[in-house]
């Protein structure tokens, strides 16, 4: 399964107006899903774990409660359920567009699956995921509110998701498609674009990087990029592209194999 297996996430500022609450591209999330299911056509044994992120949608309940932070007073909870109930509508918004598309895809939502501990997974049992791929069904996962054995509730992450289902699964590659063309060196001034980035380099770079220009509880940039580096550290066969989902076809371009963006390797 790894050779012919790829995650790909939708990021949040692709797929929404990040400066506008609960504002999606309905557009954009319809060709995303237009150019997943010809990627498909061309290459039959190609197989997907969809991921997105909330975007406009549940970050910005979650900053106004601080979810992530921990959940313990009900207005704490009132905060948790609405970061659900909005990322879930997001949810249902890609779904749709899978529909149109004719992807079979199917939402195992991670608050129904994930316990974690003080913000990180603590337990997620992989085999709906694994028997929907063998199925070449496409799962589909988000960043979502969690419960948490020590702080209550959370908020995890599309790329802590995927980092933790890497062990697990261990795809081919990792495919971060947002509203960047890559990983800028100096952002926001973004005069340089770096083609790749490895364990070596990345100390040398990371103080160049920046979080995110919107709302953004769960890290920006800075955080993505540590977390990928971390995981080809771990896993040398392991590759991953930061990359524009703005330009048409390129998501499907990088579904195929083709390099676009700055590039995680070992």
């Amino acid at each position: 399964m790894k050779r012919n297996l790829v995650f790909l996430k939708l990021g949040g500022s692709l797929i929404t107006v990040k400066e506008q609450p609960h504002t999606p591209r309905l557009e954009v999330i319809e060709r995303l899903a237009n150019e997943i299911a010809e990627a498909r056509a061309q290459d039959p044994g190609l197989l997907i774990l969809l991921g997105h992120g909330s975007g406009s949608f549940g970050h910005v309940p979650a900053s106004k409660y601080k979810t992530h932070q921990g959940v313990q007073s009900t207005e704490e909870w009132v905060g948790f359920i609405e970061v659900w109930r909005q990322a879930a509508e997001l949810n249902q918004l890609v779904l749709r567009a899978c529909e149109g598309a004719k992807l079979p895809a199917l939402a195992l939502a991670p608050s129904a699956m994930v316990l974690a501990c003080r913000g990180t997974v603590a337990s997620w049992n992989p085999e709906p995921i694994l028997l929907a791929l063998k199925e070449r069904l496409i799962p589909v996962i988000y960043g979502d509110a969690v419960f948490d054995i020590e702080l209550g509730g959370t908020i995890l992450s599309t790329e802590e998701l995927f980092a933790h289902l890497v062990g697990h699964i261990q795809p081919s590659r990792l495919l971060f498609a947002g509203n960047e063309l890559g990983v800028w060196a100096d952002y926001p001034e973004k005069t340089k674009l770096l083609p790749e980035i490895t364990p070596g380099s990345f100390p040398q770079i990371k103080a160049g990087l920046s979080g995110s220009a919107a709302t953004d509880v769960t890290g920006g940039m800075a955080d993505k990029v540590n977390q990928i580096v971390s995981l080809v550290k771990i896993f040398p066969d392991l590759r991953a592209s930061i990359f524009s989902g703005e330009v048409p076809g390129d998501v499907r371009r990088a579904l195929l194999g083709e390099n676009l963006g700055t590039q995680i390797h070992s």
